[in-house]
């Protein structure tokens, strides 16, 4: 028994040892990324994935490490957003964590039984040699003792599956993260990478609320064009949209559009309540727009 524990012990303490020298070869983003799962792939890692969503997770951890948040404060950063199925290797909860004890219980009170038996109590003298009887009856105590031990540690298993479910294989809906994503570009103003997370998004699942974000990225990014095109997406099935009205003004403006004015003047009319109202209120007191009546 003595010789099993050491040996179990030496091997897992040369399995830490060569966990952690591979940990500090590998590359700091990858050694993160490689704990964190794919939203929008089954059973691969962020650091694995190609996705272009798995590339956004991995600049978000590339930007972060650069600030000096350290491989802990990154996991927490986002299990905070998408909960701790994001993780790799989720902290073990309920009770599934009788699946760690119990084995560690058991292990514990068997080296203490083993030593209690095998080692003479101090002040008794040591028997010569056991009988066959009492050697054959130790045996059968051991055997009967280990079979109990793993039936108790079958019965924590199987009541753990029954009363605990397994985690999802997803961290998350692959569109929400796409979103979550695409507004933490945006407060970076790095609009560029938001419209590409939303036109991911919308690969997934056609919505004009993904939609209207888009158009806005596009036309801070300056692409006014494609604002233009994907507001009138919106439009087309929503023509009082007030937020669609916005953004297509707003485009048109930029591209010095003669119906500029007419469309902005149009949002004020169908959204006078809107936050934007007063600005564009403003816009078109002060200045029309250029090419405009």
């Amino acid at each position: 028994m003595a010789l099993v524990l050491v040996a179990l012990a030496a091997a897992a303490g040369i399995g830490l040892a060569r966990s952690a020298s591979d940990h500090g070869r590998q590359d700091p983003v990858r050694a993160v990324a490689a704990g964190l799962r794919c939203p929008a792939c089954q059973g691969e890692s962020v650091a694995d994935s190609r996705s272009p969503i798995a590339v956004a997770m991995r600049q978000v951890v590339a930007d972060q490490l650069a600030q000096g948040q350290d491989r802990d404060e990154i996991r927490r950063w986002f299990v905070q957003r998408y909960g701790a199925d994001v993780l790799t290797d989720p902290p073990a909860r309920g009770v599934r964590l009788l699946l760690w004890g119990v084995p560690a219980l058991a292990l514990l009170a068997g080296g203490y039984a083993a030593v209690r038996t095998l080692r003479p109590r101090a002040g008794r003298a040591r028997p010569a040699a056991p009988s066959m009887p009492d050697a054959r009856g130790a045996r059968r105590a051991w055997r009967v003792a280990s079979v109990g031990v793993v039936a108790l540690v079958v019965s924590v298993a199987v009541a753990a599956d029954r009363l605990d479910p397994p985690a999802r294989p997803v961290p998350a809906d692959p569109v929400a993260v796409a979103v979550q994503l695409a507004h933490d570009l945006e407060t970076q103003n790095r609009y560029d990478a938001a419209a590409q997370m939303y036109q991911e998004a919308l690969r997934e699942r056609p919505d004009d609320g993904v939609r209207l974000r888009l158009a806005f990225a596009l036309l801070r990014a300056g692409d006014s064009t494609g604002a233009q095109r994907t507001a009138r997406e919106v439009l087309a099935r929503e023509p009082d949209s007030p937020d669609g009205l916005l953004v297509l003004g707003l485009a048109q403006r930029t591209t010095q559009a003669a119906e500029a004015a007419t469309t902005l003047r149009r949002f004020l009319a169908v959204a006078p309540a809107h936050p934007a109202a007063a600005e564009i209120k403003r816009l078109l007191a002060a200045q029309p727009a250029p090419g405009g009546p």
